[in-house]
């Protein structure tokens, strides 16, 4: 090949080989530059329909224009041997430069940020590598590091070349859903650039074996080493930033390359990155002779959670998220990378009768060094201190000092009466059953502890919030809302600022339809419980219901940090997008929700409402076959799925069957059902019936004018009409004077 010319073309000399190719460098006579040379193995392009993906997809890679890119001026084919011409980098490869040893940390990160700076503008136009790869990694001489290859992967895929024994480069980068052979999205590639950075600070891959089935196992169910075993000079923001991008579930791992190059940056001089300060409370194990006390161990650790989240310098994992090691078998630095922590509590609780002994221990989770421990012993009564001293004890290991507000909040006992109390945390265990019997025997906790002491604010409150969950359930809406607002108010008449009666009465006024009294009550109970997830859910909800995206993704992105893998903030981070008329992302960021409870109905609902307003209606289909199958039922969010259904397949007569007295009645009630039922109808053409539907909407308290005025595609049949502009003006008018 050396000296021969192929269409204008002369080979000079001979750059590389590997499984995807040869390389040559190559003078250009028509443009005299000098090019690089690329020829792809026959067979990976002797199926015509693999060759036409490939040159589709390399034409889309040769439009990026990025310095981090390596540019791609054409593909040719001379004599059946199809080549790429790409900009000739001068310099070495990184699996060149890797076989020096392992990098210094700031050498190492500054490869990572610029090849992550590469990935996010593919990404952005819908382009994924699939092979990031040190290999595919240039390091030009006076220049920036260039990712090669763009496009070659998915045909070499589509071959079956990447599953042979000669391709155990590129497996050892593959991610866990790669190399089960699903199919994959941008995350991919993020998966892959972690891997790169591991090797590059540990001199070794994450994830070795000498045999394929070996690494796939290992990079399916193993964890790597921790960088800071092997490397301890590795700052921990920089190992916390690998092991997210390294996550097996696709939930946890960064949503795209640009976070992952921000968490790569090295903090301020004096200020530790955010994680430093972070703790995960495990749930308490109940030793009790019995093991009949899982209630009071639960309740003491969620009252633990409580108190620490009031320190505004430290991030406390929410209830949600830390329940779920709940029995785990996970180490205690396994625990700490799932939830983006430096440390964490773990503690045992053993009660016989009135009697109590509780231990606790905090543990440093980059390390697993025990920090502190203690054991307190006492009676029920006790059981206030206990709790205050176990949370100040932490905060003084971790020399952390609280403000005269925190110190007063982490003092309060809305429970003075150790008995009452012990009914009170009975009766949340049974709330979170989310059972009608489990609310009926809360119901009954809960008087008992009102009969122990009298007038109590919080018992009052649990009250109102376990008649709110019967209206929840669809049991006797009408009778618990009235008993719901009768003891929300009670508990007002004794604490006006408790945080659970704020929450209560929010909700009540959501379902009300004044959106804006049930942000203030909303915002009041944060304030007074500001790690609470179910309060913030419910705030940032109603934000996005009106059309106010900011406060709404913020508090989203802060409590996805607090509550990172409870599926209702991925869920509502691509909501955030879906209200602002951003339907493409919206499918990406929902799809990582749907895929962790697939079967959950209000995930298959809004996935399906997603891709249908993305455009693919198929698809969207396709998600909602569970519920057009599933047999009669009560459940709103079910029929839901089953109107889409019926909407898409155009059978305006199944969705007026479907639609009974008692299924309209509970779907009048909710400005956000009112408006799904307003586009189903509008898709159909069936306008009057939409603009009905809409302006209960309103009522109900729903005034996101952008969605409605401009983004929603459902709609469009109905903008025309002269009902529809003058509910836009009320609409507008309501959305730009919407306090937050």
């Amino acid at each position: 090949m050396i000296g021969t010319t192929l269409a204008h073309y002369r080979i000079l000399e001979k750059l590389g080989e590997g499984g995807m190719g040869v390389v040559y460098r190559a003078e250009d006579t028509k443009l005299k530059r000098t090019v690089a040379l690329k020829f792809l193995p026959p067979e990976l392009t002797r199926d015509p329909q693999a060759k036409k993906r490939f040159l589709q997809e390399a034409q889309a890679a040769a439009a990026l224009d990025h310095a981090n890119i390596g540019t791609i001026f054409e593909i040719n084919e001379v004599d059946g041997r199809m080549f790429i011409v790409m900009a000739y980098v001068k310099g070495m490869s990184l699996k060149d430069r890797m076989a020096h040893g392992a990098m210094k940390p700031e050498e190492a990160v500054d490869i990572a940020m610029q090849v992550a700076a590469g990935l996010r503008a593919a990404h952005e136009k819908g382009i994924i590598h699939r092979d990031i790869k040190p290999a595919n990694i240039m390091l030009a001489e006076d220049g920036p590091a260039k990712i090669m290859d763009f496009g070659i992967a998915k045909l070499a895929w589509a071959a079956d070349l990447t599953k042979t024994a000669g391709t155990m480069g590129t497996l050892a980068y593959m991610s866990p859903e790669q190399a089960r052979g699903e199919a994959v999205d941008h995350r991919t590639d993020i998966w892959s650039l972690g891997a790169v950075l591991y090797e590059m600070l540990a001199g070794r891959l994450p994830f070795g074996a000498e045999e394929a089935p070996g690494m796939i196992f290992a990079i399916q169910n193993k964890d790597p080493e921790p960088l800071s075993m092997l490397r301890p000079d590795v700052p921990r923001h920089i190992e916390r930033a690998v092991g997210k991008a390294l996550a097996k579930d696709l939930a946890l791992r960064y949503k795209n390359a640009q976070e992952f190059a921000i968490e790569l940056k090295a903090p301020a001089s004096g200020v530790f990155p955010k994680a430093e300060k972070s703790i995960v409370v495990l749930p308490f194990e109940d030793i009790s002779p019995g093991k009949d006390n899982e209630y009071f161990s639960a309740g003491l650790t969620e009252e633990i959670i409580t108190d620490l989240s009031h320190v505004h310098e430290l991030l406390v994992i929410s209830r949600s998220s830390a329940m779920t090691f709940k029995g785990t078998k996970k180490t205690i630095p396994e625990i700490a990378r799932a939830v983006n922590v430096r440390y964490v509590l773990e503690g045992s609780v053993r009660k016989a009768g009135n009697s109590l002994r509780i231990t606790a221990q905090l543990i440093d989770g980059a390390n697993d060094v025990h920090l502190w421990a203690e054991k307190y012993s006492g009676t029920l009564d006790d059981v206030f201190d206990i709790q205050e001293k176990v949370s100040r004890s932490i905060l003084e290991a971790l020399k952390l000092k609280l403000t005269l507000q925190e110190d007063r909040a982490m003092a309060e006992k809305p429970i003075d009466n150790g008995a009452a109390y012990e009914c009170y945390l009975r009766a949340r265990h049974e709330i979170m059953t989310f059972s009608v019997d489990g609310l009926e025997r809360a119901l009954k906790y809960l008087r008992i502890g009102l009969d122990l002491i009298g007038d109590n604010a919080l018992l009052y409150a649990g009250l109102g919030y376990a008649h709110f969950q019967m209206v929840n359930l669809g049991v006797g809406q009408q009778e618990h809302f009235v008993e719901a607002r009768k003891y929300v108010q009670k508990a007002f008449s004794l604490n006006p600022e408790l945080a659970q009666g704020n929450l209560v009465l929010g909700i009540i006024s959501i379902l009300e339809g004044n959106s804006k009294e049930a942000v203030s009550r909303l915002k009041l109970s944060l304030a007074k419980d500001p790690g609470d997830p179910d309060t913030a859910a419910w705030l940032a909800w109603t934000y996005l219901l009106n059309g106010k995206f900011d406060p709404g993704s913020s508090l989203v992105k802060e409590f996805s940090e607090r509550d990172p893998i409870n599926a209702t903030w991925l869920l509502l981070d691509g909501l955030v997008d879906f209200m602002a008329g951003r339907f493409a992302r919206a499918v990406e960021g929902v799809e990582r929700s749907y895929r962790l409870q697939s079967s959950v109905p209000i995930q298959q609902f809004w996935y399906a409402l997603c891709l249908a307003y993305a455009g693919r209606l198929q698809e969207s289909t396709s998600v909602l076959a569970a519920s057009a199958s599933a047999a009669p039922t009560e459940d709103v969010t079910v029929n839901l799925g089953k109107l889409l259904n019926f909407a898409l397949h155009r059978d305006l007569e199944n969705i007026s069957s479907l639609l009974t007295p008692s299924l309209l009645g509970k779907l009048k009630g909710d400005c956000e059902q009112c408006y799904h039922i307003a586009c189903f109808y509008a898709y159909l053409g069936e306008r009057d019936l939409a603009l009905d539907w809409l302006e209960n909407a309103v009522n109900r308290g729903m005034f996101n004018y952008p969605l409605f005025a401009e983004h929603d595609p459902f709609l469009e049949k109905i903008r025309g009409e002269e009902r529809f502009q003058k509910l836009m003006e009320r609409v507008k008018l309501e959305w730009e004077h919407f306090e937050v």
